[in-house]
């Protein structure tokens, strides 16, 4: 049967490699890279909407989720509860090692909140400088709604500083002793007790979309050139064993000589008869 090398271990292996190699960009990595594309474009958008209208008072969305009002501007007024303050570690910012401050902040109703009140640069490349004091009293800040990280570890205190892992609420409020509702809000530039200001996130639209092409093209591919490879072994002798019987062929191979032997031949011939 023309097909029996199909069942030889060699090509089965391939083929199982090939499919779950196809199956994979097919149905992961090219999907997982559309959907960060949907991402971003969402993200963009949203920043975009939310730079062209007036903040809102966050007292009529509390009953909304921060996911829905991602990078929505909305106004807090309140007071800072610096008793709370905690900073989160090993961030980035523009290129460079940072810090972001947390503070959470009390409305008006009761309701405590987390704010991101900007970035600091670290001291010697590791530790935390000196904060600005936040303002006393009742003030009104301007925020972008965003939504909390998922790291859940525990804060601990290394200079003089809480410290967490993750801008995590439950984190922050567990070590301050308070009950903090979920996400949090990233201060704008020149409001009440923000360091330097976070930078909105850069409205472009990635790399993400031609990420997804690739894989769609590299499963393909990789189909393709099992399909070609196996048409070619299929054909009477059998493109990948070299010679005229071929892999799925049946029929003896004629022995090669060897150099010596040929030598050998043409000696004999070439001597005198005795």
């Amino acid at each position: 049967m023309r097909f029996s090398f199909l069942l030889r271990p060699g090509w089965l292996a391939l083929t199982l490699a090939v499919w779950v190699f196809a199956g994979a960009c097919f149905a992961l990595l090219a999907p997982w890279q559309f959907s960060r594309d949907d991402e971003r474009q969402a993200q963009n958008d949203a920043v975009t909407s939310s730079v062209r209208t007036d903040p809102v008072p966050l007292a009529g969305l509390l009953d909304r989720s921060n996911a829905e009002l991602e990078w929505r501007r909305v106004t807090l007024t309140g007071r800072y509860l610096p008793e709370g303050q905690a900073v989160a570690r090993l961030r980035t910012v523009q290129g460079e090692a940072a810090f972001e401050v947390l503070t959470p902040f009390e409305l008006d109703d009761g309701v405590v909140v987390l704010v991101d009140r900007g970035y600091v640069r670290p001291v010697s490349g590791v530790r935390v400088p000196d904060l600005k004091p936040v303002p006393d009293g009742v003030v009104t800040v301007t925020a972008w709604t965003r939504v909390g990280e998922s790291d859940d570890r525990d804060a601990f205190d290394q200079d003089g500083h809480r410290q967490v892992y993750a801008i995590n609420p439950d984190v922050v409020g567990r070590a301050a002793g308070l009950t903090i509702r979920p996400g949090y809000f990233q201060l704008t530039e020149g409001q009440p007790g923000v360091e330097e200001a976070l930078p909105l996130p850069k409205l472009d639209a990635g790399p993400y979309f031609s990420y997804a092409l690739q894989w769609i093209a590299f499963g393909v591919m990789a189909l393709g050139g099992w399909l070609y490879f196996t048409v070619r072994e299929v054909r009477p002798g059998g493109a990948l064993a070299g010679g005229d019987g071929g892999a799925g062929s049946d029929r003896p191979r004629a022995r090669r000589k060897s150099v010596a032997e040929m030598l050998a031949e043409d000696e004999d011939e070439a001597a005198p008869a005795r």
